[in-house]
């Protein structure tokens, strides 16, 4: 016997994965995937070093706004470059399951400290809402990717630890 009619499900998702990292009870990571809006919201509460990432897949940028900056930084996602929001899921839930886990995944940006930008309605249009309520009443600054290394001494660090590193450097002019 045939059915006579097909239901069709589309469930939006929201996943959210804590991650505590090995041998240090003291940093929490929490990953949220939201699938219906393309987006991946990850905070790290680690003293100092804490930040918020959100990767905007629909828009087409990362923004980072490290703390201990007082700053947002902005970034363009590029094609082959930017892990997918899958990536992103996996390899949270991977983590989160596991108690060691290596990623060979860094990502080295650098911004020009005396470029901040005031970003204007079109231009929080442009990064999109999950990135203005992020970012807005800080300095704002475009960064772009560069080879691994540069200036690693006064790096300051957001991503998601033991999965992806992001170093943020700010150019030196000697």
């Amino acid at each position: 016997m045939e059915p006579k009619f097909l239901i069709k499900y589309f469930v939006f998702c929201t996943q959210i994965y804590s991650i505590t990292a090995p041998g240090r009870n003291y940093v929490l990571q929490t990953v949220t995937i939201d699938n219906e809006r393309d987006l991946a919201d990850i905070h790290v509460r680690n003293g100092l070093c804490s930040s918020d990432t959100i990767f905007d897949y629909k828009h087409g940028y990362i923004a980072m706004r490290v703390f201990s900056q007082r700053a947002c930084f902005i970034m363009k996602m590029e094609k082959g470059y930017t892990i997918t929001l899958e990536e992103i899921g996996r390899l949270a839930y991977e983590r989160e399951m596991m108690t060691k886990m290596y990623s060979p995944k860094y990502w080295w940006v650098e911004y020009e400290p005396a470029d901040s930008i005031i970003a204007e309605l079109k231009e929080w249009l442009q990064y999109g809402d999950a990135i203005e309520a992020l970012c807005k009443g800080v300095p704002l600054y475009e960064v772009h990717k560069v080879e691994s290394g540069i200036n690693s001494g006064g790096c300051a660090k957001a991503g998601i630890p033991d999965i992806l590193h992001i170093s943020i450097c700010g150019t030196v002019h000697l």
